[in-house]
């Protein structure tokens, strides 16, 4: 899996907040410690493309972040998941990054939306949607993340990446009906969906059954 540099640092580039040159440069704060970690991780990821190298770096900045107070740097510590996870993708070790990302923020709802989004994307890539759908399920029930603009987008990505593929279609019905962040047509597109889904798993199922029947039948009969 490989990383589009343009991607990898977009995180960055808003981070930076570089200095216009009619800005005085005692306007800019010096950046942190784990912001220059940060960098040094995104240019490990980017440009020399070691990525074994991008991910301690990643971690040493965690660990400096660990002493600082909760909610001091909210934007740094989304940016060096991001930056993790591209580099556990690249090294194909895609399977580690809930738990890696997990053990920096102990719950799954307290994942930024950025974050889990990534994770959506990289195990329905992957085709391992399941092991993401307890945790986008946590996430879409707390109150807290019910009220942020990026809800709907992970509501429906979680209907459309994970929830039909594994076949979930009652959960799906429940999530779209049950959400306020539907809109009346994303409502009945998302409906729609989910009962073409319906159709097609019963339809498979139908014919699951009379496979099964024939080949009883073919395996009784005497010749």
């Amino acid at each position: 899996m490989k990383s589009d540099p343009a991607t990898s640092a977009a995180p960055l580039r808003a981070l930076a907040g570089a200095l216009r040159s009619s800005e005085p440069v005692r306007a800019a704060p010096a950046p942190s410690a784990a912001a220059l970690l940060l960098e040094e991780a995104a240019d490990l990821l980017v440009v020399h493309l070691d990525f074994g190298a991008a991910l301690r770096t990643c971690e040493r900045a965690w660990q400096g972040l660990a002493e600082e107070p909760a909610g001091a740097s909210l934007e740094v510590k989304c940016s060096l998941c991001i930056v993790g996870i591209q580099a556990l993708a690249e090294m194909d070790r895609w399977q580690e990054v809930l738990s890696w990302v997990l053990q920096y923020y102990q719950a799954p709802e307290k994942l930024p939306p950025k974050v889990l989004e990534l994770c959506v994307l990289l195990y329905s890539k992957m085709q391992e949607p399941g092991a993401v759908v307890d945790g986008v399920r946590a996430w879409l029930q707390d109150p807290d993340n019910q009220g942020l603009p990026e809800y709907r987008s992970l509501a429906e990505l979680h209907l459309q990446r994970v929830l039909l593929p594994l076949g979930l279609l009652s959960e799906a019905e429940e999530l779209v009906l049950g959400s306020a962040a539907f809109s009346e047509k994303h409502r009945l597109d998302a409906l729609q969906a989910i009962s073409a889904a319906r159709q097609q798993q019963t339809h498979g199922h139908s014919g699951s059954e009379e496979t099964r029947t024939l080949n009883q039948e073919g395996g009784t009969s005497s010749f």
